[in-house]
């Protein structure tokens, strides 16, 4: 396109990483969008650069383009030196002499040099030089030298929509009776229940894959028991679509996501908006009016409207944005009387893992030295083959504002420790023939935002196991608070990256529905780990069999919403002996269903206790 500036016209076009129409080895994270504004390419290739990701553009005319590309040196929290992110930028057959990803300290245009256009229509190619990360937002031509795209967050997102033709509204609007956004197993389970029973839902989760956490790009299992009283039908439903293998950072076969994609497409009445990532939401009073959603590669936007909204994200990104009441961190102990909370209030949550595993390759595999601000040694390397759950970061850091960092620092420390195995390890026999297969880069997070609703799940109801008129889903998962693991402290104060726990086991015990809707937003809905809980409170509910069942929950509060056409609290004000009904007979099949999904590691004791 052509705009002016200083008097003069210039002839620009702005190319969005992401919308590259041949990925090749690059991988799309949109994790952080909300951090730097859109998804980005990124290489991920555990040492080895990838193949290129190319792209035809076409220049509004011939002539001499000056070329900016929004990249980040990811390894400048750790270190000044030059990072290990290197990629370079190849314009139909040249090659610019930049080389790109591995200055600076935050995402910034770096220069990449200048390149005549003799045919309108041409080629782009990022090459990867390292096959460490290396990453790519945008990619800036300029007839004039200098004129760089904003940097502030607000101004470069009206650029990129001037550039890119992108409407200030969405031009597309759809209607639903409730839109489920998130497509974890809570978001998989509440658009599925509510669509048995009568609505019709959107469910939009950010990513190709459905099942969160429990998806192959993250491998953690399903935690938790379903099918207890008092509402022995919830849970069921999990049967349909989980896996029958156990374990974390398992092949991603184990995982099985197929399932989970065949499950939602045999809905008739769910509608699943794949790679949509919400970015907005508009309110009237108190209730939500409409969310929009970004597609992660094209950037098309789209408008929901509905009566009802639940928020699955995890990150309770809809009531944010919604302005729905919250907390992060963790309560002091006198706030509500719970024994395992702190003293003193504070901001320490549960972590982000970033798993990972080697293979057997028979013959003798190297790795490049990757050494970039963390140092091992004999003393302090992980003498390991593999990294489940326990390899966690960010407990110390914002797990929104601060999450890039905090999933750059779990590829930091896996890539430093197999370096120093591989390379520098005296005895080091029992890895010479092994190589990376998997590092995760998709982040699995644990805690963040918890929005509050009529009630607040604390630790005294875990312990009494209090009886609640509303009693929904239960709960068998121990009191499982992960903090810093002490050995790993010694080595690493201040920059852990393994985490521990101790399992207080607890009797399982039913949660309140009011805590699955806002108290102060009339017409959302959550399920997840950003339900209203405490910090102890969340250490029981946080696993997805758990929070599959409130999304069962949640879907038949929508369908007695649309019956009745009321809000959320006023199906527990006015029609909980029907959700109580619904609730005992469950919304899964009952009939070719097997019979491998009940429990998993119960974490429970079958007697009930008090804690001293």
């Amino acid at each position: 396109m052509l705009f002016c500036c200083s008097g003069t016209y210039a002839a620009d076009i702005l190319v969005e990483a992401e919308s590259f129409s041949n990925k090749g080895g690059w991988v799309v994270d949109q994790q952080f969008m909300d951090l730097m504004g859109s998804p980005y390419l990124m290489a991920h290739g555990l040492g080895t650069p990838v193949a290129d990701a190319t792209t035809e553009v076409t220049f509004p005319e011939k002539g001499t383009y000056h070329v900016y590309v929004r990249t980040f040196n990811w390894t400048s929290p750790w270190t000044t030196q030059e990072g290990p992110g290197r990629f370079a930028l190849k314009v139909g057959n040249k090659k610019l002499p930049a080389v790109l990803g591995s200055q600076g300290s935050e995402w910034y245009w770096q220069p990449a040099g200048k390149v005549t256009i003799s045919q309108m229509q041409t080629t782009l190619s990022l090459v990867d030089l390292t096959g460490f990360n290396g990453r790519c937002d945008a990619i800036y031509f300029t007839t004039e030298e200098g004129q760089l795209p904003p940097s502030d967050l607000a101004a470069l997102e009206a650029f990129r929509k001037k550039m890119l033709h992108i409407p200030a509204r969405p031009m597309q609007t759809e209607t639903y009776d409730l839109v489920v956004v998130g497509g974890g197993i809570a978001g998989m389970c509440a658009a599925a229940t509510a669509a048995r029973m009568g609505c019709n839902v959107a469910l939009i989760n950010d990513r190709p894959v459905l099942g969160g956490n429990n998806s192959a790009e993250i491998r953690v299992h399903l935690g938790g028991t379903i099918e207890m009283e008092p509402n022995p039908g919830l849970g069921r439903m999990i049967r349909e679509f989980g896996h029958a293998r156990q374990g974390n950072a398992n092949p991603a076969e184990a995982y099985e996501d197929e399932k989970k994609e065949a499950f939602i497409a045999r809905e008739e009445n769910v509608t699943l908006f794949a790679n949509y990532r919400a970015i907005a939401v508009e309110t009237s009073g108190n209730k939500i009016v409409s969310v929009t959603v970004r597609h992660i590669e094209t950037g098309e936007e789209i408008l929901f409207q509905a009566p009802l909204f639940s928020d699955c994200t995890g990150d309770g990104t809809i009531g944010f944005l919604a302005g729905a009441d919250y907390r992060m961190g963790r309560e002091s102990r006198e706030e509500f009387g719970e024994e395992l909370a702190p003293e003193v209030a504070d901001d320490l949550t549960m972590g982000s893992s970033v798993q990972w595993y080697s293979i057997d390759t028979r013959k003798k595999a190297g790795f490049p030295r990757f050494r970039y601000g963390i140092e091992f040694n004999e003393v302090n390397s992980e003498k390991v083959t593999m990294g489940e759950w326990k390899w966690e970061t960010g407990m110390n850091l914002d797990p929104i504002r601060d999450f890039e960092r905090i999933r750059d620092y779990g590829l930091l420390v896996v890539f430093s420790n197999w370096s120093f195995l591989k390379n520098d390890l005296k005895d080091n026999d029992a890895y010479k023939n092994r190589a990376l297969g998997w590092v995760a880069y998709v982040a699995g997070k644990r805690e963040s935002r918890r929005l509050l609703g009529d009630y607040i799940l604390k630790q005294d109801d875990i312990d009494k196991n209090v009886f609640h008129e509303d009693a929904s889903f239960s709960a068998s998962w121990s009191i499982d608070l992960h903090f810093p693991d002490p050995d790993n402290s010694v080595h690493f104060p201040g920059q852990e990256f393994k985490a521990a726990t101790r399992h207080i086991y607890i009797y399982p015990y039913a949660i309140p529905y009011r805590c699955l809707y806002s108290r102060n937003i009339d017409n959302l809905f959550m399920a997840g780990r950003d339900i209203s809980v405490t910090h102890v409170a969340l250490g029981t509910v946080r696993v997805m069999r758990t929070t599959g069942m409130m999304g069962e929950v949640v879907g038949m509060a929508a369908s007695l919403c649309k019956k009745y056409d009321t809000t959320p609290r006023r199906v527990y004000q006015a029609h909980l002996q029907e959700l109580k009904a619904l609730m005992k007979e469950g919304a899964g099949k009952k009939e070719g269903i097997p019979d491998n999904q009940r429990f998993n590691e119960q974490r429970f004791l079958d007697t009930p206790r008090a804690l001293k």
